[in-house]
């Protein structure tokens, strides 16, 4: 179905922008106002999006498409002035630009051109690392120890252990799944990072201050229910199976990337774009210089010192400061061991120049995801729901896991969706039944759900920076992901309702 879409993608997309565009036009103002969404039309931006990248695996287009689209459904037709010069105007593309593109370009480009992470990659290789399964069991670890969640999860692992596994010809579509799955998975299961902070500051508001009273009785519910999170430690448990080839079930997709590896060598499908462009794909140390092991730990020491340990003294940690001032020791260490001021700023550029299309992509995410929350697409998913709610209420947490599974794949955020779904969710909960257990498993589901989306959609920071750091393409990532994914989310639905039901009786 998707080959014959393909034959004819502008066709359908100029169809597509005509019905959306006159059905734009015929809705009521006044009721949009009242309501809080567009009706069903509040998805179509998100939806034709993911249906474009699968059919085109075209992610650009697709989200250039659902932008256009929210435009057309919104009226505001000039999506430059409404959605594009805001959203690139904004502090979270800055936040891109800084770190996603300088600093990580400049990161991935200096290891490049010193060697750094081929040096550790060696090291590790000779002492460590004997085969195929001990690569992807160090990938797992090393998502276990940067489990900060998103950025610089996805970040350190991809960049740590991309040249171990290559070297042992672990598939790109393979280790993007165990960095990705790593990543916001582990954050939600083991809180030493700023997610409690968050969560609790969404639930610690006047309308739950009946059973929330404060930040820290709402982050001490972030951290009862972190036993009842059953999809984090799924994919974690998954993963980790997966490493070690113990997983039964990887899919048809997984399995296909992984027989091409080991018989071939050939680390992507032959249709794959990676976004790491050429200028990140191949060594090129500088002439005459010799790599240590200092050219990696330097950089990733000061990363993680400025990452954690501000967090652990004041609460917040300096992502951002941790990322440039990473990239400004290691090219002041490179430098110091014999570099050329000029080789070390021409490996800062070219490694900037290798990763553009991933900031590309991500700011048209960001775009996105302001049009979606423009069109109310969360609060239609939510209240779509209600009505099921009343008649079946152990059903609830199950629902709700699914709600923010459709959520945050439609948006590509987790943080996001969790922003719109506690304080809506968990009063409901509590209305149905007060016992705390009911409300842990409640709050577990929408943790899990949402984090689901967050791994596997598209158009999530995440999903797009595992690729990015693993060299994979985008779009075989999700595919050979998400039969992995879904068969823990299903488990995880399907306990959530037995336990409501157990309790409910």
């Amino acid at each position: 179905m998707f080959k014959q879409l393909k034959n004819y993608t502008w066709l359908w997309m100029i169809l597509l922008c005509v019905v959306v565009g006159w059905y734009g036009t015929q809705l009521d103002p006044a009721t949009i106002e009242q309501q809080g969404h567009f009706d069903f039309m509040s998805l179509v931006p998100a939806l034709a999006t993911l249906v474009i990248c699968f059919v085109t695996r075209n992610v650009i287009l697709a989200l250039f498409m659902g932008v256009v689209l929210g435009g057309l459904v919104t009226t505001q037709y000039n999506i430059i002035q409404e959605f594009l010069i805001p959203s690139i105007g904004s502090e979270r593309y800055a936040q891109i630009l800084l770190v996603y593109l300088w600093a990580l370009g400049g990161l991935l480009g200096m290891w490049n051109r010193n060697g750094g992470a081929w040096h550790f990659a060696q090291y590790v290789s000779d002492n460590f690392v004997k085969s195929r399964r001990s690569a992807m069991f160090f990938a797992w670890l090393m998502g276990m120890i940067f489990h900060q969640g998103g950025t610089i999860s996805t970040v350190l692992t991809g960049t740590t252990v991309r040249p171990v596994a290559d070297r042992e010809n672990v598939a790109h579509e393979e280790l993007a799944y165990v960095v990705d799955s790593t990543a916001s998975p582990v954050a939600t299961i083991i809180p030493f990072n700023v997610w409690p902070v968050y969560v609790g500051g969404l639930i610690a508001i006047p309308s739950m201050s009946h059973f929330i009273p404060d930040q820290e009785a709402a982050i001490g519910w972030f951290l009862k229910a972190i036993p009842f999170n059953f999809y984090g430690w799924l994919a974690v448990l998954f993963t980790l199976l997966f490493a070690l080839g113990k997983l039964p079930f990887v899919g048809k997709t997984m399995r296909a990337a992984q027989m091409r590896a080991i018989e071939t060598g050939e680390l992507d499908s032959p249709t794959a774009e990676p976004i790491v462009s050429k200028e990140l794909a191949t060594l090129n140390v500088a002439e005459g210089y010799t790599p240590s092991l200092a050219d990696f730990f330097v950089p990733i020491g000061v990363l993680m010192s400025f990452a954690i340990i501000p967090w652990l003294v004041t609460g917040s940690p300096m992502i951002f400061e941790a990322f440039g001032l990473a990239v400004v020791s290691s090219i002041a260490l490179s430098i110091i061991r014999g570099m050329s001021v000029s080789d070390a700023f021409e490996g800062l550029v070219d490694g900037i120049k290798g990763v553009t299309i991933g900031a590309i992509i991500l700011g048209l995410a960001v775009t996105l995801a302001k049009v979606s929350d423009t069109l109310g697409a969360s609060s239609y998913v939510i209240d779509t729901t209600a009505d099921i709610l009343a008649a079946v209420p152990f059903v609830l947490p199950g629902i709700l896991m699914i709600t923010c599974m459709v959520v945050s794949f439609s948006v590509g955020s987790s943080w996001g969706t969790y922003a719109v779904v506690f304080p809506i969710a968990l009063p409901l909960a509590y209305a149905i039944s007060p016992d705390p257990l009911f409300i842990v498993l409640a709050f577990g589901a929408i943790m899990g759900g949402a984090v689901f989306g967050d791994q596997c959609s598209p158009i999530s920071d995440t999903t797009i920076l595992s690729s990015l750091a693993c060299g994979s393409d985008l779009m075989d990532h999700v595919v050979t992901q998400l039969p992995i994914a879904m068969a823990a989310a299903g488990i995880s639905i399907l306990i959530y309702t037995v336990t409501a039901l157990i309790l409910t009786l």
